[in-house]
This record gives structure tokens, C-alpha cells and sequence, in this order.
């Protein structure tokens, strides 16, 4: 709870910052402000609190998830500093709408009300349709924030009606008593209708939020079009909280009726692998890849939903930060090269290697993570996810799905690792460069890509 008051007056000052004529003291406040929840976030850890009437719960599983969004954000934010370079008259508010979002997202895996997980949702949301929309001169940018605007609104009103439906048969938007509700209602009586009715209809508005197929469409455009650092936040502290949320209002209120929903959970995840993957093989762009890579990812992600046992949370919690430390690592670099040689295609990577090896070699960490491949942590991410599915009878085909869907990612991942190795610098392309605070962090991203790809226990038995 503290940390929300934090984020929530960190933001505000963010605001009045923004008013100096000189801007340069943003960066280094607001990742100091980060710093300082992160720490405080901490001190949460074993000491179980819950306010405003048991809505907010802070435990363990928020600490955890909450630690792993504020790090994510402290390691987006240096790739800001063009901001910064330039002066941009709107970076205070831009930096502000970064910690009011976190706001929402650590609601969204504290909540122990339904009403909260939407108030928290559309705290991020709001925060994010801005932050798409962000770059004035971008026509893509601006179509960008549109679309999201105006299918996440539709979508939130699908969610919205969802547990509107839930509470009509259970009369609570308390998850711990809504849980105690599924197991009473009786199956084929009109309370039990209503409410798979709401369960289901809670699942898509959801699904949406974290780019699962068939509620993707929207996630390839908004991603391309937004700038490349608010794209980055939004497929690692968006989804990160997304999926948080998801996981935990199935397991905590929605279990009881796991056979109701369960079918159409493995289409979702079925959907999400297959499209994502498929998807991303045809694309020439690397943001777009990206875009489609998040969506096969959300559906690795969504396999925890099936599992609920001892294994399934640190699995999430884990293939969380496996995938947003890979993500800001490519969207990064990706930022770098496409400011700099002024194109998001493969082409722009060629020979990258012999140009500034560094960015080479964080990219091809990242990408050998998120395609799974051992010594990295998306390879033990994977793992978990599977280990922890193998366990639910008859799931044992979900797996073998996925494995060879994850091989398909090998294709396109590898990609831009052949660009960057293989291929010779391009015509008229010139050297890379990058200050020493974004090498520092891409440094310290593949470093921890590494380390819990060698010593995975430290993050896994956290939960």
C-alpha cells in the first residue's frame, strides 16, 4: 500500500518537475523515485496487510510481482534519454503517466475485489492510450493510440458486463467469496448459467489486455505505431500485471468451475501460440515480430491457468521476468538502430556484430531467450511453464503444441542473429552508438538474462 502512495506522489512531483525550463533532473529523479518503491516494496515481503475493507490485499504474490514491474520499469526508463537529449516539453508528463501506471498495475495484483482489478486496469489502460499516442509528429503514433483507445474501451465494457454477470450470481465482488459462491451454485440452475456466462465473458475482456488470440488485432498496429520504449513497457509491466491478474482471479475465485472454463482456456492458449507464432514468421519488420512473439508468449503464459498446483505461480512469476528482461533488451536496441538507420526491418541489423558488438551480443541474448534456448532464462521459463502443465492429466498434447510452436520462434528469432552476424553492413549504414548508461543497463539486462539461466532457484522458489 505504501508503495501506491508512493508512485502516486512521486507522480505528482514528476508533474511540477516538469515545469523547470531545464528537464535533465527527470531521468535521474524518477529512476531514483523507482528505486526507492522498489525498496520499500520489499519491507511488504512475509507481512500480509489488507485495506479498505479487505479490497486491497498486499502478500506475498503482490510484493513478488510488484518487484519484478518496478524493475522492469527502472530498466525501460534509460531508454528515455533521447527525451531528455532533446527537451521535449511534455517529458515531465510523460514520466509522471509511467508511475501513475504502475499505480494501476500494482492494484491489479493486490486487489481481493473484482472492483478494484477494474479500477486498476483502467488506471494502466488510460496511462497507456497517452503514452501510444505520445509522439505528436507520428501519424502512426496517433492511429496507434486510437485504435487502443477505442478497442480497449469496448473491451473493458466486456469485462465490465462480465462482473456485473458474476455479481448477479453471487452477490459479492469479493474474490475469496465469490470462490465460496461457484462452489455451492448448483449446475444447470439459471445462477449457474449467469455466472459461467460472466466467467467467460471476464476471460475475453481480459485476454484482450494481454494480447491473447482471438482478442490480438488490435496488438500488432498499436505496437508498431507507439514509440519504441513505450512499446517496450507495454509488452513487459503491462502484460506482467495483466497476466498477474488473470492468474490470480482464476485460482483464487474462478477454480471451483475449472471445468466450465477450462475448454475455452486451451482454445485461448491454442490460438495464441499458433497465430503468434505463425504470425511472426512472415513479418520483415522487427517490431512487428515482436508484436506477434508477445502474443505466442501470452499464450505460454496463459498454460499456468491450467495447472494450479505448487508449481504454477513461481512458473508465471518467473517466465515474467525471463521475458520482460528479453523484451526491453530487443525493443531497446531495436529503438537505437531504428533512430539511427531509419528502418524496423531485419535489413537495418546487418552487421551489426562487427559495428558495435555489444548491442549484437545483448540482442542475441535476448533473442536466444525468448526462443527458449538453455543458458538463458526464457529456456528455464519454459520449463516451469511446461513442468508445472505436465502435471494437470490429459495436458500432455498442450505441451507437445508448444514445444513445436517454440521451434517455429527459433526461425524468426535466429533472424536477426544471422542480420546481425552473417550479413555485411549495408550500403550508406552507418556505425550504432549508444551512451554508456544504455550500455550499463543492457550490460546489467543480459547479465541477469544469464545468471537465471545458469542459477534459475534464485528467482523460482521465491513464491
Amino acid at each position: 500500500m505504501i508503495s501506491i502512495i508512493l508512485l502516486s506522489g512521486f507522480g505528482i512531483i514528476n508533474l511540477f518537475v516538469g515545469f523547470l525550463k531545464s528537464k535533465r533532473i527527470l531521468l535521474p529523479l524518477s529512476l531514483l523515485f523507482l528505486a526507492i518503491v522498489f525498496g520499500i516494496n520489499l519491507l511488504d515481503w512475509n507481512d500480509t496487510q489488507s485495506y479498505f475493507n479487505n479490497m486491497i490485499t498486499i502478500d506475498n504474490y503482490a510484493v513478488a510481482f510488484t518487484g519484478i514491474m518496478v524493475l522492469s520499469t527502472l530498466l525501460v526508463l534509460p531508454f528515455t534519454q533521447h527525451y531528455i537529449t532533446r527537451n521535449d516539453e511534455n517529458i515531465g508528463e510523460l514520466y509522471a503517466l509511467i508511475l501513475f501506471s504502475l499505480v494501476g498495475a500494482i492494484m491489479m495484483v493486490s486487489y481481493n475485489n473484482m472492483l478494484m482489478l477494474f479500477i486498476g486496469i483502467e488506471i494502466l489502460s488510460i496511462a497507456m492510450y497517452v503514452l501510444a499516442g505520445s509522439d505528436k509528429r507520428s501519424l502512426r503514433s496517433a492511429e496507434a493510440a486510437l485504435k487502443y483507445f477505442l478497442m480497449g474501451s469496448f473491451f473493458t465494457g466486456v469485462m465490465l458486463f462480465g462482473i456485473v454477470m458474476v455479481y448477479g450470481a453471487t452477490g459479492t465482488f469479493n474474490i475469496a467469496e465469490i470462490a465460496g459462491s461457484a462452489e455451492t451454485i448448483g449446475n444447470g440452475g439459471v445462477n449457474n448459467v449467469m455466472f459461467m456466462l460472466g466467467v467467460l465473458v471476464i476471460i475475453i475482456g481480459i485476454s484482450f489486455k494481454i494480447s491473447a488470440a482471438p482478442f490480438h488485432f488490435w496488438t500488432p498496429d498499436v505496437y508498431e505505431g507507439s514509440p519504441t520504449v513505450w512499446t517496450a513497457y507495454m509488452s513487459t509491466v503491462v502484460k506482467t500485471a495483466g497476466v498477474a491478474a488473470f492468474y490470480k482471479l482464476m485460482d483464487a475465485a474462478f477454480a471451483a468451475s475449472y471445468p466450465g472454463w477450462m475448454p475455452t482456456m486451451v482454445a485461448i492458449i491454442v490460438l495464441s501460440l499458433l497465430i503468434g507464432n505463425v504470425g511472426a514468421v512472415v513479418q520483415q519488420s522487427m517490431k512487428r515480430m515482436l508484436a506477434y512473439s508477445s502474443i505466442s508468449h501470452a499464450g505460454y503464459l496463459l498454460m499456468t491457468l491450467l495447472a494450479f498446483n505448487e508449481f504454477s505461480t513461481s512458473a508465471v512469476l518467473f517466465y515474467s521476468f525471463a521475458y520482460s528482461l528479453a523484451s526491453i533488451a530487443a525493443f531497446g536496441v531495436l529503438q537505437l538502430v531504428a533512430k539511427q538507420r531509419g528502418s524496423e526491418n531485419y535489413e537495418a541489423f546487418n552487421g551489426l556484430g562487427k559495428t558495435n558488438p555489444l548491442l549484437a551480443f545483448a540482442v542475441t541474448v535476448a533473442m536466444l531467450s525468448l526462443a527458449g534456448i538453455p543458458l538463458t532464462a526464457g529456456f528455464f521459463g519454459k520449463f516451469f511453464v511446461f513442468s508445472a502443465l505436465i502435471e494437470q492429466p490429459n495436458m500432455m498434447w498442450l505441451i507437445v503444441v508448444a514445444v513445436i510452436l517454440a521451434a517455429v520462434g527459433i526461425y524468426y528469432y535466429f533472424r536477426v542473429v544471422i542480420a546481425m552476424y552473417l550479413h555485411p553492413v549495408t550500403e550508406g549504414h552507418t556505425a550504432i552508438k549508444s551512451t554508456s548508461f544504455i550500455n550499463v543497463m543492457l550490460i546489467i539486462i543480459t547479465a541477469l538474462t544469464i545468471l537465471l539461466g545458469i542459477a534459475p532457484a534464485l528467482l523460482s522458489g521465491v513464491l
